[in-house]
């Protein structure tokens, strides 16, 4: 029996160093695409060694390699590196794509690349090694073929191997592998990936192979299929829009068609956030004119912007539509010829001109076609003003970044504003800032601001001390943005002071919004709260002075300003002082819209002078925001904001359910064009049953 057991054991070990010698550069293609696929979830998703993703990408990863033995073995080579170098394309783009969104990327947002060209600077400034390192395995995978050219293994190989059996074996492998995950995924598991609007949880379950072919097999189906999922998605939208549940908060309050009648110009300021507000240094506001601004008019310190691929274009979009933005790709190039209901197309019933400003190209997220498709008149854009275009000169204060400087740019939007204003009754009007997008890294033309610290060095033997002054953050990227602001901020205190000069504007309102955060990292901002200028290190946690910045902090600190203004003193006095109700940019439709007397059936946010309290914004990554709880939808996990606030496993539960359904009816909204095609049918409906 002894002599069986060790005559089994020598067999075994002779068919695997069998199978080693014969399969060398498979097994090395297998090695390196693995440590790939781990190496990119434990770079983002700090998720490197966890059994069930590692099963799920190996089956794919053996799978498709497993084609390779269809090819000849001089020629193996060539298919394995064509896979290895798709391999590190993906692992290169998501290790990017996580580092600016937390998220992984889609084949649905390649329309999207043609946007990157006027932003590659950012793109360059966050480009780190962790980024390219993947390429290592191709060149590796490269080294050794070189090396086995040297040997006898391809001519060997052309002789022994039985192509079509080892395809075969290793597809059975692979199929066995996927089988393991299929069988021990819970129904939640395969709704995420049915719907893979949470693609951090499918990675973190499926692995990024297994994400990265189940996300194109998404976005082409509907490509040949115009009908693919559309009863479900039609049916889904019409329940949602005829429930009750959605004419809860709908009635009139005190601000009802407060506003009916006076013009509206939308400010939207590039990548201000409301932190801002508080920073000063030496006295000095960083945001002395948004500040000011905002204890003049009505401020929503609590206001979150919805964005996903789209970034600014989705704060456009969500704004106008009331709707979340698309959770893959970027409604602005890819969804544009959908009828939407918007806030330009229902003042433009009410007989109002419509425009919009912006500094840049309009083909910029594909502004020249969605603009029209949103109901603007006519859109100024860069070829509308005039300026200095040389970009390379540090001394040209009229060019910063991606073109025309905000100073510049708003001194010219007045005298057209005033001629709108001259030729129109009423008027409704979008301005995009453009000078604080990053990089910021153009401090010689954002002026003097003073950010220097002085502290006191005492010398330890002697004990006399000294003042020593020092400006760290000059340099460091959250330095550099508070730089960038302080300059935007002065652009627009230039161009209030502009229109409290004129003579137009006395029935104008102005609503100023920032349309996302800066970008950056917890690490980045964590540099203003917690950096220690006399160690000229970060503070420990156990320092007294720390100021506790976790992930839900950071999440929660990229709110950004809403402000209602206007040179009306009546209209003042009744639009005044803090709103720290939680409120979404798909709230802005209905709460300004009741203002000025107008409906968007089919909006999913508030007004939030209805709900209050109640409110939730919902992000298209899962997550959602309550004056109770920010909840990671990712983790699982959330942060209790009032403390000794008693939370309900139904409370969770329900705000949970109401999440997917919203992102849900909104992308399916949105995807199939059912305003358009199902509109009617839930107009319908409703009219019926406020009959009966």
């Amino acid at each position: 029996m002894k002599d069986k057991i060790i005559l089994f054991f020598r067999r075994i070990r002779k068919n695997v160093i069998l199978y080693i010698a014969t399969n060398r550069l498979f097994l090395t293609y297998v090695i390196l695409a693995m440590l790939g696929l781990m190496l990119v979830r434990g770079l983002t998703i700090e998720d490197m060694w966890s059994f069930k993703p590692f099963i799920t990408d190996l089956a794919m990863v053996l799978i498709i390699g497993s084609l390779g033995y269809l090819v000849k073995p001089k020629n193996q080579y060539r298919y394995f590196m064509i896979v290895l170098i798709v391999f590190t394309v993906m692992e290169f783009i998501n290790s990017i794509y996580f580092t600016f969104y937390v998220n992984f990327a889609s084949f649905g947002e390649l329309g999207t690349v043609g946007q990157t060209e006027t932003v590659m600077g950012s793109v360059y400034e966050r480009l780190k090694f962790t980024h390219i390192m993947y390429v290592i395995f191709p060149i590796l995978f490269y080294f050794i073929h070189k090396k086995l050219l040297k040997t006898t293994y391809y001519n060997f190989m052309s002789v022994v191997e039985k192509g079509k059996k080892m395809c075969v074996v290793t597809i059975l492998i692979g199929c066995l592998c996927l089988a393991y995950t299929f069988v021990t995924a819970t129904k939640t598991d395969y709704s995420r990936l049915a719907k893979q609007w949470n693609r951090v949880l499918v990675v973190k379950r499926f692995g990024l192979a297994l994400y990265q072919v189940n996300d194109l097999i998404q976005t082409l189906t509907p490509k040949f299929s115009s009908l693919f999922g559309y009863d479900e998605a039609a049916q889904s939208f019409i329940q949602y829009f005829t429930s009750d549940d959605i004419l809860d908060y709908k009635e009139d309050n005190r601000y009802t068609n407060i506003l009916e009648g006076y013009n509206i110009v939308f400010i939207h300021m590039e990548g201000i956030q409301t932190f801002l507000m508080d920073v000063s240094f030496n006295g000095v506001e960083a945001t002395p004119n948004l500040n000011k601004i905002a204890s003049e008019g009505m401020f929503f310190t609590n206001f979150y912007p919805q964005i996903s691929i789209g970034t600014s274009s989705d704060t456009e979009f969500t704004l106008n539509t009331s709707i979340i933005p698309a959770t893959s790709g970027a409604v602005f190039t890819q969804y544009y010829d959908r009828d939407y209901i918007t806030i330009p197309k229902l003042l433009k019933d009410k007989g109002y001109y419509t425009f919009s400003m912006h500094g840049n190209s309009a083909t910029m997220w594909n502004r020249d076609d969605m603009h029209p498709a949103m109901g603007y008149d006519d859109m100024y854009f860069e070829e509308s003003y005039t300026y200095n275009k040389d970009s390379e000169d540090p001394n040209n204060l009229e060019y910063i970044n991606l073109g025309i400087s905000d100073k510049k740019f708003f001194e010219q939007v007045v005298p057209i504003m005033e001629n709108i204003e001259k030729n129109h009754t009423n008027y409704m009007g979008t301005i995009i800032t453009l000078s604080n997008h990053s990089p910021f890294k153009y401090l010689e033309k954002y002026g003097e601001y003073d950010m220097s610290t002085t502290y006191q060095d005492c010398d330890e033997l002697t004990g006399e001390c000294s003042d020593v002054t020092t400006n760290y953050l000059y340099g460091t990227a959250v330095g550099n943005y508070i730089m960038s602001s302080h300059y935007a901020d002065e652009a627009l205190g230039e161009f209030f002071n502009y229109v409290n000069e004129s003579d137009a504007f006395d029935k104008t309102i102005f609503v100023l919004y920032g349309d996302h955060d800066a970008k950056l990292t917890r690490n980045e901002i964590n540099y203003l709260y917690n950096y220690d200028a006399t160690t000229g290190e970060l503070k420990s946690e156990d320092d007294p002075t720390y100021v506790s910045y976790d992930e839900y902090d950071h999440e929660l600190n990229k709110n950004t300003p809403l402000i209602i203004w206007t040179k009306d003193r009546n209209i003042r006095n009744k639009l005044h002082g803090e709103v720290d109700y939680v409120m979404g940019m798909y709230d802005v439709a209905p709460t300004i819209g009741n203002m000025l007397g107008i409906d968007n059936p089919f909006q999913m946010g508030h007004d939030i002078f209805n709900i209050k309290d109640n409110n939730y914004v919902i992000f298209p990554n899962g997550n959602f925001l309550t004056n109770l709880i920010y909840y990671n939808n990712s983790e699982g996990q959330y942060k209790v904001l009032q403390e000794g606030a008693e939370l309900t496993t139904d409370y969770i539960t329900n705000l949970q359910n109401k999440t997917e359904k919203m992102l849900e009816v909104s992308n399916a909204l949105i995807v199939h064009d059912l305003i358009k095609n199902e509109g009617e049918t839930v107009l319908s409906m409703k009219e019926n049953e406020g009959e009966e």
